[in-house]
């Protein structure tokens, strides 16, 4: 997960620490001033964008405006406790949620992570924003799996299955619709690559292939993704 921070270095610390404590991959970039911050978020294309209300060049609602017209990034303003009026203008000019300073760990851990599963919740379809299942982390944009932090090598099709599972998770997918949605078409009725690739990504899960904890058999229907705790 690529995050770009935009405010002073002391809170890019913080931040940078928060989410490392909870995604051990996140790479976290900051910058001061609130015009390179939105020439970053064009540039890097970060996952999410948490900004300081007061910038040196702008305020934070000048930059929510500015990002809102060239990305759906997910962005989080920081504002401050006592300037409630701060957060309700920042949500108003499109940002996805406020984080009020001081803030701690589990501030910020909560927050971010009720924007990755929200996002998807309501029906959302952000191409660079990885999708999450407690350790569990599949980047959109790079196509890789992170457990804990540490990256796990998938083939393109278990890479696919993978990504359908966890979209839809607690949702039983056929057979025949994980095949289309995978292979295509031509191979609906090969119930054999469907169940070696399930194999392979239990292994890979460490979910014990007789007694499946997250990716669950519905005998002769399909397969669901319980979660990963």
């Amino acid at each position: 997960m690529k995050v770009l921070v935009i405010g002073d270095n002391a809170v890019a610390k913080d931040i940078s620490f928060f989410l490392q404590l909870r995604w051990q991959n996140a790479i976290v970039i900051s910058v001061a001033e609130g015009s390179r911050g939105i020439e970053l978020v064009e540039a890097e294309v970060p996952d999410l964008v948490m900004a300081d209300f007061c910038l040196p060049d702008m305020n934070g609602l000048d930059l929510v405006a500015k990002v809102r017209e060239f990305s759906d990034v997910s962005l989080v303003i920081l504002v401050e406790q006592e300037i409630g009026m701060d957060r309700c203008r920042a949500l108003e000019a499109g940002a996805d949620d406020c984080i009020t300073k001081p803030f701690s760990p589990v501030d910020v851990m909560a927050k971010v992570n009720a924007l990755l599963r929200r996002a998807y919740a309501v029906g959302f379809h952000r191409d660079h924003l990885p999708l999450v299942s407690g350790d569990l982390t599949i980047s959109l944009s790079t196509h890789e799996m992170f457990l804990s932090g540490k990256p796990v090598k998938l083939t393109p099709h278990e890479y696919d299955m993978l990504l359908q599972l966890v979209r839809n998770e607690g949702k039983v997918l056929t057979h025949g619709t994980l095949l289309e949605k995978v292979w295509g078409t031509e191979y609906a009725d090969d119930s054999g690559i469907l169940k070696k690739c399930i194999y392979r990504l239990r292994q890979k899960l460490s979910d014990d292939a007789n007694y499946p904890c997250m990716i669950l058999t519905e005998r002769g229907i399909g397969y669901k993704f319980a979660g990963r705790t």
